[in-house]
């Protein structure tokens, strides 16, 4: 078999199984399969491949028709053009997180003091930690309830050459910490979907990511409910917090913010949910005031 036919044959399979991209996705598994760059797929498209060849990359398409994520089958997910370690035990980074990054990074820069301390709450594989470290240049702790996510986060240190700047705690959020630390800045992408929202999800989500990454509690709201009243513990006067939520939750989200200043006394201010690229409501931001 030519590697062209090989390409046709598992993009239409792939598209066939309701796969969104399979042409795509074909190509990326081709390309990972016999370490090809794109160029060299095209070029070499007539080129034979043997029985043994046809053999492994069949057993890696198999995997994705069962809706495996691609990432979860290479190993490796491209954010912030960096290339991230991934598995199960990991959420697969999204586009909507790197949005979170820049949003944090130029609130930051344009903040009156500058940061010398950051939380990465929910690090998961630690993408969120190692973005800000590489572009600010100072440390960072990296805090997740899962102890398998967090061997991946510290690969994902090394692999960046951050060590120095990056450390990693397990911690079911806040409990494993010391109040009164005073980060300037708390960063999280929490769980945030609704139990029942678990059967409208794609396969590859629901049945391959790790369900204490994705669900919290019925509406969705429960870690940031535990965020919004913990974090001011752990924040020094003008600091910011910053969230990943629900494209549904904006309402509840300032309503849970907005109760934690009226009931405290002394809670956030500049509380406002920001819309992503494409216009849904994405970014929690909040400033506390002490």
């Amino acid at each position: 078999m030519r590697l062209q036919e090989l390409y046709l044959d598992s993009a239409r399979l792939l598209e066939g199984a309701g796969i969104e991209c399979g042409r795509l996705e074909a190509e990326l598994l081709i390309e990972y399969c016999f370490d090809l760059s794109r160029t060299q797929l095209f070029l070499q498209a007539e080129d034979e491949i043997s029985l043994i060849e046809c053999s492994r990359f069949n057993t890696l398409l198999s995997r994705r028709l069962k809706r495996e994520p691609l990432h979860y089958i290479t190993g490796i997910r491209e954010f912030w053009s960096l290339d991230f370690i991934v598995s199960p035990a990991t959420l697969i980074p999204r586009p909507e997180t790197e949005f979170l990054i820049t949003h944090v990074l130029a609130t930051l820069h344009n903040s009156d003091f500058k940061p010398r301390h950051i939380l990465d709450m929910c690090s998961g594989s630690g993408v969120i930690a190692v973005v800000l470290a590489k572009e600010l240049g100072i440390p960072l702790v990296g805090v997740d309830i899962s102890f398998a996510a967090l061997k991946v986060a510290a690969l994902n240190v090394v692999r960046h050459g951050l060590q120095d700047l990056v450390s990693l705690f397990c911690s079911d959020l806040f409990s494993a910490m010391i109040p009164g630390v005073g980060f300037d800045c708390i960063v999280a992408n929490p769980p945030y979907v609704p139990i029942c929202d678990r059967c409208s999800l794609q396969p590859e989500v629901k049945d391959w990511e790790p369900e204490q990454a994705l669900f919290a509690g019925i509406d969705g709201l429960d870690i940031i409910k535990n965020i919004s009243s913990q974090a001011p513990l752990f924040l020094r006067k003008g600091g910011w917090l910053f969230l990943e939520i629900g494209a549904d939750q904006q309402k509840s989200v300032e309503e849970i913010f907005s109760r934690q200043v009226t009931s405290t006394g002394c809670g956030y201010k500049h509380v406002a949910v920001l819309p992503d690229l494409a216009g849904r409501p994405r970014i929690l931001q909040a400033q506390f005031v002490g």
